[in-house]
């Protein structure tokens, strides 16, 4: 559903990224990223961004957006965003850094989604 509520033209253009969902972020990624808490992480993007992607294909793992499950259920359940526009709100943050995609550029994509 959340899915469905983005605008077509950024899900087309999300094309090959693959979307999973774990229950919460590893501890070794944690501290990769110097997270305490796993419940502060809601989302990640793992692969390179378009901008930064060379002329010349290269072999790697596919581009993809991490979901993590907990960690957004625990701050629906803790504020008063509905759970769609919370996990739209992550999709488009994580799936935006794909496109190399600034805060003001997620920004406005996310005001199409409120409206």
């Amino acid at each position: 559903m959340a899915w469905n509520s983005l605008p077509s033209e950024f899900r087309s253009m999300a094309g090959d990224v693959v979307i999973r969902i774990e229950d919460l972020a590893s501890d070794d990624l944690l501290d990769e990223m110097d997270i305490d808490d796993p419940f502060e992480l809601t989302g990640l993007y793992h692969g390179v961004s378009l901008d930064r992607q060379g002329a010349t294909p290269e072999t790697r793992e596919p581009d993809m957006v991490i979901l993590y499950r907990r960690a957004i259920l625990d701050e629906w359940a803790s504020g008063d965003e509905e759970l769609g526009h919370l996990v739209a709100h992550v999709l488009i943050h994580e799936i935006g850094h794909h496109f190399g995609f600034s805060d003001d550029d997620m920004e406005q994509i996310e005001e199409r989604v409120s409206d």
